[in-house]
């Protein structure tokens, strides 16, 4: 087993000389247009899946393009005798390019540019999500192998070919194959640093339901002048029960709704206090300034740790060109809640729809469309392995991370530990000017450089 200090610097030296290989490999595999949610590219997913395995059995993993109703899962396996193994999970497919035009160069095929800071960046769709994240653990794996002959700790990788699309046949998949992905933790690589110089570690994401609302009032839409002031308007019952769901603090006033939500430990909250979020920095450049949500809680907190209902659309009657004096007989709205650990999207999707059956009208019925929802993943601040990895990480970037939550979601984080018990890091090196699902996506030489290194180290750290 290889786990000892002086491999470790061999590892991160050979990182440091190859890094030159690793970008042609990066390269190549950049210039697969895997596009998912197209399916013009479906024989372009599967080339990458297979480009995927190849190279990981270059590296002596027993790798495998595992068939779906949709684009395949590559899965491989190291087999050397360490006493532990890890699960890291990424995936292969990227966004559409669209619009072409706004790309300063093809955007299948990589360029190394220069930016006007002097940042060095590699411009090309998938270069930070998540191809480019992908293979950071994959050349760390790499450079392992070829120092040591073995890797610290035994590794399982699952990288699938449909996140991009809602990664649909994916949960089936993990469940089909338990036994194969067993392992003491999962490691994800599809988030991002604090910022270019400080590494975080997302230990928590944020759950989701949502669901689309039907009021229906009269048979018909209706004349505005004949029947107004008589018959009940869906848009208005609708706006008032929205306008009904948060109270001058901000706070969620469905009764249940804030069942099991999980306090922030007080020390992270300390952590969270000294990372600068504000609302001038935050909010300003959207062009806004003050937080709407509860508001004795801090703007991080309302971002990653405190549950959400939010309006993502809202509609009914004539929305065309010039007017028309009708009365709608049906309004729609479709609303989405982020959750927090230890909420169960079921439970929030009742309380929700008792909360909107009260305040229908007698002569109104509403219908409920969806309903469907992921739970929240959160990792224990004192978990060991988030100490080792947290070190590692301290090691070479020369700063602590920090703990994090992420206010989005990653519903297969939850199937990781539903299905298969294991606990998820979620370490990434992308940065928030990368213009991820953007023309022009770009993933800074360091953050792929330094990704390798301490991919390195978190490998070295969790054997020990």
């Amino acid at each position: 087993m290889a786990d000892t200090k002086a491999d470790l610097d061999r590892v991160l030296a050979t990182v440091d000389a190859d890094l030159d290989a690793s970008l042609e490999r990066l390269f190549a595999l950049l210039a697969i247009p895997s596009i998912s949610t197209d399916p013009a590219y479906k024989a372009e997913c599967r080339r990458a899946g297979q480009w995927l395995v190849e190279d990981l059995e270059g590296l002596g993993f027993t790798a495998k393009l595992n068939e779906t109703p949709g684009h395949p899962v590559v899965t491989a396996r190291s087999e050397g005798g360490a006493p532990r193994r890890v699960m890291f999970y990424g995936h292969y497919d990227v966004q559409p390019v669209d619009p072409l035009e706004l790309w300063n160069t093809p955007p299948f095929e990589a360029q190394l540019v220069t930016a006007e800071d002097g940042r060095k960046r590699i411009v090309a769709r998938g270069s930070a999500d998540d191809k480019g994240q992908i293979m950071t653990f994959i050349e760390a794996c790499r450079a392992w192998k070829k120092v040591a002959g073995a890797l610290p700790v035994e590794v399982t990788l699952m990288l699938e070919g449909e996140e991009e699309s809602g990664s649909l046949n994916l949960p089936p998949f993990v469940a089909a194959n338990r036994e194969a992905l067993a392992a003491d933790l999962a490691l994800v690589c599809d988030t991002g640093m604090w910022d270019r110089e400080t590494p975080a570690i997302t230990v928590s994401l944020r759950g989701l339901m949502h669901e689309e609302i039907v009021v229906h009032c009269a048979d018909r839409d209706l004349h505005s002048g004949y029947y107004g002031g008589a018959a009940q308007n869906p848009l208005h019952v609708i706006a008032k029960i929205i306008a009904d769901v948060h109270d001058a603090d901000g706070r969620v006033t469905i009764p249940g709704f804030y069942d099991n939500v999980r306090e922030t430990p007080d020390e992270v909250k300390q952590q969270w206090a000294g990372l600068g979020m504000t609302a001038e920095n935050f909010l300003g450049p959207i062009g806004l300034s003050v937080p709407s949500g509860e508001k004795d809680r801090m703007l991080i907190e309302l971002v990653s740790s405190r549950p959400t209902f939010e309006v993502n659309g809202m509609w009914g009657g004539y929305t065309g060109a010039g007017s028309k004096t009708v009365i709608p007989s049906i309004a729609t709205a479709k609303i989405s809640c982020r959750l927090v650990a230890d909420q169960d999207p079921l439970h929030v999707r009742d309380v929700v729809r008792a909360f909107i059956k009260a305040r229908i009208p007698a002569d109104c019925r509403v219908e409920f469309r969806g309903g469907e929802g992921s739970r929240a993943v959160a990792v224990s601040h004192d978990s060991p392995d988030l100490g080792k990895a947290a070190q590692a990480l301290a090691d070479e970037w020369g700063k602590a991370p920090f703990t994090i939550g992420a206010g989005g979601s990653i519903p297969i984080v939850g199937h990781f530990k539903k299905q298969l018990g294991q606990d998820s890091l979620l370490v990434g090196f992308s940065l928030d000017d990368d213009r991820i699902h953007s023309p022009n996506e770009k993933y800074d030489l360091t953050s792929f450089h330094k990704g390798i290194r301490s991919w390195a180290r978190i490998l070295h750290a969790l054997a020990n």
